[in-house]
């Protein structure tokens, strides 16, 4: 009999632990959320900015705090590491595209799919659909991009009005570019036609505008020393060297294409949508185009986005914060307000005080380039990719090598790399 009564003492211990652990889920689920969220990209420019988001994402969802925690770009990648090395990752954060790669590579991010399938309050169709992929990895959805900031063709009104050249357009080619420079060139007042930088960011787009790129489609053969390669640096170089449309390092003298360009000195310029203050009190008219391409349209696409831990206790919230972070209309338009980057939403009217702004007049090409983004060929072994390309890239500019003879050298070195 005591047994008995024993056994169902401890039958009764264990139905009042399960309820008190349902309970407790179902608060967990029901009541308050609290959720941590680590980034780099507000600074102290920006802090107040971040800070009306979480107000306003915290007014829409009442049971969800929001814990933020900032820190310099310089510092944020090694303390994210600790963090997740020590099972105290935050349940969201931001990371540049370079370093979403290397995170979704390694198995720290959690699959959204379910949670977007899901979300009858959410459609992809909200943001620009190159820019929602391109925080895809092996076809599943690992982020939610955040901002962007791109490079376009920049130039000089009154230089082609000079030269009685019309202005570039969005079916410009190589050739197109290639004949306005060399009307426009006037190396006796010192005005070169157009200026686009020989290093490995613009190599990787610009081969991409002849169908060429580093690595074949699913990243497991390099394509270096390809065709279409040889003859898309070939083009980069041979505007120095060979039409004199693009001034040398030398012809630089030490100033930097952006004072150049700002000094009435070149034309074209391939530039960061970043430098529109910095070009606004030119004393003549620019404006921006989509930039030419051989075979097709190819722009870089730099994008900082929200991901969420595999290991967050929370995911259904988690989604809700990154996906107001990147898709929501009070985030779109707290970023366009403040001129914190630009969110990369499909809706054009949410963007539209931005693109009424001037200079330049056509801004609309900021959001028509993403439509033929192209994004950096990162693979593990990033900073050594991106070295060996640097110093191939130098030996070409300073004629020590051939475009097809750096580009062989460099086949076998990016092939052992992905490889290891």
């Amino acid at each position: 009999m005591k047994k008995w009564m024993g056994m169902v003492a401890l039958l009764v211990m264990v139905m009042m632990v399960a309820a008190g652990c349902s309970s407790e889920t179902s608060q967990g689920d029901d009541g308050k959320v609290e959720l941590d969220y680590f980034t780099f990209s507000p600074g102290e420019a920006h802090e107040k900015d971040l800070k009306k988001m979480i107000e306003e994402f915290e007014k829409q969802n009442p049971n969800i705090t929001i814990n933020y925690e900032m820190a310099a770009f310089e510092d944020y990648f090694t303390k994210l590491q600790t963090r997740l090395a020590g099972g105290d990752a935050p349940d969201t954060f931001e990371l540049n595209y370079e370093n979403f790669v290397n995170y979704a590579s390694k198995g720290a991010l959690m699959d959204l799919d379910n949670l977007i399938q899901e979300d009858s309050d959410f459609s992809s169709d909200q943001l620009n659909q190159e820019a929602f992929k391109a925080f895809q990895y092996n076809g599943k959805q690992y982020g939610m991009v955040e901002s962007f900031s791109n490079v376009v063709l920049f130039y000089n009104k009154d230089l082609f009005d000079e030269a009685g050249v019309d202005y570039p357009t969005a079916d410009w080619t190589w050739e197109d570019e290639l004949a306005a420079a060399q009307k426009i060139t006037n190396k006796e007042e010192g005005v070169y036609g157009t200026y686009a930088p020989i290093q490995f960011w613009e190599f990787y787009k610009t081969i991409a505008q002849n169908g060429g790129s580093v690595f074949n489609e699913d990243m497991t053969k390099a394509t270096v020393n390809s065709e279409a390669n040889i003859e898309a640096l070939q083009w980069m170089v041979d505007k120095v060297n060979k039409y004199n449309v693009t001034p040398s390092e030398e012809e630089l003298s030490g100033q930097s294409n952006g004072d150049l360009f700002k000094a009435g000195k070149i034309a074209m310029l391939r530039t960061g949508i970043w430098m529109f203050d910095g070009f606004k009190d030119t004393d003549f008219e620019w404006d921006i185009a989509l930039e030419p391409g051989k075979t097709q349209k190819a722009h870089h696409f730099f994008a900082n986005g929200l991901a969420v831990s595999k290991d967050t206790e929370h995911a259904e919230a988690a989604w809700k914060w990154v996906k107001f972070m990147s898709a929501s209309e009070e985030a779109a338009q707290i970023r366009i307000d403040n001129a914190w980057e630009l969110p990369a939403v499909s809706n054009e009217e949410l963007v539209q005080d931005y693109l009424e702004q001037t200079p330049p007049e056509s801004r609309q090409v900021v959001f028509d380039a993403l439509d033929s983004l192209v994004v950096p060929p990162v693979i593990e072994e990033w900073n050594k990719l991106t070295d060996a390309f640097s110093k191939e890239l130098d030996l070409v500019k300073l004629g020590d090598k051939t475009p097809e003879e750096a580009l062989n050298d460099l086949q076998p070195k990016v092939q052992d790399l992905i490889d290891k």
